[in-house]
């Protein structure tokens, strides 16, 4: 008798403990599917020494988002499987977020791994100083949280918060593991919400920008973001047509960096929105920079047959795709477009990305359909312009994806 009256109040205690859990989740099965450039740096290499670098062409993958959650904590858990076409399998699990959080009453407090993103531009945001999140992205994905401390103050018109992002990390840390200082203001008026910035990092220094988004009618929105910074971390290698044998390009950094968005919204009342934007990104690699690179592909690719071994030349067109990842824009200005529609559970969309510097295209297709608890959705993406374009030398010409989507 004493045994059945433990277990019965252990399992009272157990289901009152759970009682205070929310708990969700969602798999996501996805395909996708990847078509080689036949220009860019990468398809000469390859054209000289097949193999030298593989390039992602698809494959299948399955994951898992588990979601717990109370008052004063949350937890986001994924599980991954991935299957590259041609391949092994890996697996792999992370802690997307992780934060303990504190109300007191006009004042929140938050510690922990948490997905905090700022600023108000669709395909850039020149302001998001703790997220860093990668904009535009083919296939959508849950954001990783970054390890912070926050403290935020609300009123009914204003918001103030104070973040210490990668509080643990070391100094020498670059992008988004960088351990710095970021305050954000925020006030209502009216139909303006009015944002300020500011940011003081461990090695890129002090930074400011504003923002402004203005609802102007009911259905056009416009808004506007600006940032200053002192120091902004890229890649870079000095002009030079020599035969190096090890990566030349190299962690450097740009002196008082300017960025610049302006963009609006118009939507219908059928659904039909239209977003248009352009922005100036003075982190991105300079119209010289993209020129001296070009010539380098083009000297490179004439050595073949010329004496140096064919090897070390596509060695060095390999280090060539480098620049690709110097900054999040790849050139300095960018204009972009999209255009939506809901109806009812269907959603097609179009964008293109456009650099007027050399005319290069990123043209974007997709269609999503959204059930109670299943969504599927797809889409492909090309590359398109002049031969020249950075854009069109990117490694893969085409993508293509299926997903699907069970929330539960």
């Amino acid at each position: 008798m004493q045994q059945l009256i433990v277990a019965a109040l252990l399992s009272a205690a157990t289901a009152s403990c759970l009682a205070q859990w929310e708990t969700s989740g969602q798999l996501r099965a996805q395909w996708d599917v990847a078509r080689a450039a036949d220009r860019g740096p990468l398809a000469t290499a390859n054209a000289m020494v097949p193999g030298i670098a593989p390039l992602a062409s698809g494959g299948a993958t399955v994951q898992t988002e588990l979601h717990a959650s109370r008052p004063g904590f949350n937890a986001v858990l994924t599980l991954e499987s991935k299957h590259p076409q041609g391949r092994a399998t890996t697996n792999r699990a992370w802690v997307n977020e992780l934060v303990a959080s504190h109300d007191a009453g006009a004042w929140q407090f938050a510690a922990g791994k948490k997905v905090l993103a700022w600023d108000v531009g669709y395909g850039f945001r020149p302001n998001d100083m703790v997220q860093q999140e990668e904009r535009r992205t083919f296939a959508s994905s849950a954001a990783p949280g970054r390890p912070l401390l926050v403290a935020e103050h609300f009123n009914a018109d204003t918001a103030w918060s104070l973040v210490w992002v990668n509080p643990t990390a070391e100094r020498e840390r670059l992008g988004a593991q960088e351990p710095a200082l970021a305050a954000r203001v925020y006030r209502r008026d009216g139909a303006l919400d009015w944002h300020g910035f500011a940011r003081v990092g461990a090695h890129t220094g002090a930074g400011l920008g504003a923002a402004v988004a203005w609802v102007a009618t009911d259905a056009l929105e416009l808004h506007g973001s600006w940032r200053y910074q002192r120091r902004v971390d890229t890649r870079g290698m000095a002009a030079s047509n020599a035969l190096w044998t090890s990566d030349p390009w190299q962690a450097s950094s740009v002196d008082h960096v300017q960025q610049l968005l302006v963009g609006g919204t118009w939507t219908h009342a059928s659904q039909l929105s239209v977003t248009a934007e352009a922005w100036w990104d003075g982190a991105a690699l300079s119209d010289a920079q993209w020129r001296d690179w070009g010539q380098r592909n083009q000297h490179l690719a004439a050595l073949q047959g010329k004496g140096p071994p064919g090897s070390a030349i596509a060695g060095n067109l390999v280090w060539q795709a480098d620049a690709f990842g110097a900054a999040s824009n790849l050139r300095r200005g960018n204009v972009f477009l999209r255009l939506s529609w809901q109806s009812g559970a269907w959603q097609p969309a179009l964008d293109v990305l456009y650099t007027p510097a050399d005319g290069g295209r990123l043209l974007t297709a997709s269609l999503q359909w959204q059930g109670d608890r299943v969504s599927v959705q797809g889409g492909v993406r090309a590359s398109a312009g002049p031969r020249t374009a950075v854009l069109r030398q990117l490694p893969n010409h085409v993508q293509q994806y299926v997903n699907v989507t069970w929330a539960f």
